[in-house]
């Protein structure tokens, strides 16, 4: 099997991993690291256990980019699979190969559509790449059966080309450095004064799309009324500043701390500080720190928007409309209600709450070999 992938989030190495315990597997990435998010590569890419090369030469306008090379390394390495990336001129290149007899490989997409995605689509020109790409792939990987449904009713793909893969992370990698995670959560603990107090968390990117500051505008009294309430921030990005004007308007200095961004152990000790955790995005793909949270064995108040929503079950967490007010509100006092303060940080007193997935992986997975 033959990856082109953009670049490598730690998100993402669990369910490559996977793969290759099914296929022989190389992943091609186009980028040398997200361009959105710089993460330590050299740190990432020691934990892969699969081949890896790269192609980041091409031309690049804003979100959209081609690279050369891509036949030729189809050509070297002769796989039986080849898949792109959502959309993408890559994709869209793949098929015209596939449909002037270049190829003979089967030819996929991983496409990251959560289901308000799929009815609210970016863009026109996305609209139309989707339209014509279903016609000629011979199979698609999606997050979700919600989004499978779609797929299936909507545009008439059919069931049986569908490969469903929510991305999942692996509990024990995540969990195993425990004594390294909760020294650093007592230190963060201390730090803050988390001790004895209910403390819902959030981490993600600080931009638009969260919604962050409208989260904070609807809720912002009901945080003042918890006095053993702390909401902590982790992150950095373009909205931080509106952020921090918010926090001020609504007296919110004690009750909400912008801790900044962290990574691998020293984020994870974060989850180890919280009660509960919060997603509040109008449009996110997926929403894999909703995965992480729940693995570290928090309860999700997760936005309906994101596709990580189809994980929160009524025994971990309750899902909710950002967009309305009352709705927001309501089902966050109810949340609250449930979330225990912190009283000790011990790893072992918080199991995961994500249900193995393994079998369902390589059941879906393994469409492609029968």
């Amino acid at each position: 099997m033959l990856v082109f992938h953009p670049a490598l989030a730690p998100y993402r190495i669990d369910q490559f991993n996977a793969l290759n315990e099914i296929f022989d597997l190389h992943l091609v990435f186009l980028f040398d690291n997200l361009w959105t998010f710089k993460y330590d590569q050299s740190f990432l890419l020691s934990q892969c256990k699969f081949k890896y090369s790269f192609l980041i030469r091409g031309p690049r306008h804003k979100g959209r980019f081609f690279r050369f090379g891509m036949f030729k390394k189809i050509k070297s390495i002769n796989p039986d699979i080849v898949i792109g990336h959502e959309f993408s001129f890559t994709t869209q290149y793949l098929i015209l190969l596939k449909r002037i007899g270049f190829l003979k490989q089967k030819v996929g997409s991983m496409i990251d559509d959560s289901l308000d995605i799929c009815h609210n689509i970016q863009s026109g020109i996305r609209f139309i790449a989707r339209g014509y790409s279903i016609k000629y792939l011979d199979f698609i990987v999606l997050l979700s059966q919600e989004v499978s449904s779609f797929y299936q009713k909507e545009l008439n793909f059919k069931k049986e080309n569908i490969i469903i893969s929510p991305i999942l992370q692996s509990s024990t990698r995540l969990r195993n450095n425990s004594k390294n995670i909760e020294f650093i959560a007592h230190k963060y603990a201390k730090k803050y004064n988390l001790n004895n107090k209910k403390v819902l968390l959030f981490v993600g990117r600080l931009i638009t799309e969260k919604a962050l500051p409208l989260f904070l505008s609807t809720v912002h009294s009901h945080l003042l009324e918890n006095k053993k309430l702390i909401f902590i921030i982790v992150g950095d990005g373009d909205e931080k500043k509106g952020l921090e004007l918010i926090i001020e308007q609504h007296k919110l200095q004690d009750k909400v701390i912008l801790v900044g961004r962290y990574d691998n152990d020293e984020l994870y000790a974060w989850y180890l500080c919280a009660s509960g955790f919060v997603l509040t995005s109008l449009s996110e793909t997926f929403g894999a720190v909703v995965n992480e949270a729940l693995i570290f064995g928090l309860p999700v108040l997760c936005s309906k928007y994101a596709g990580a929503s189809s994980l929160i079950t009524s025994e971990n967490g309750i899902v909710f409309d950002p967009l309305d007010k009352g709705n927001t509100i309501e089902n966050l006092k109810i949340f609250l209600s449930t979330m225990k303060s912190l009283s000790s940080i011990d790893l072992n007193l918080k199991p995961s709450l994500m249900k193995e997935k393994k079998f369902n992986f390589n059941k879906e997975w393994s469409k492609l070999i029968n």
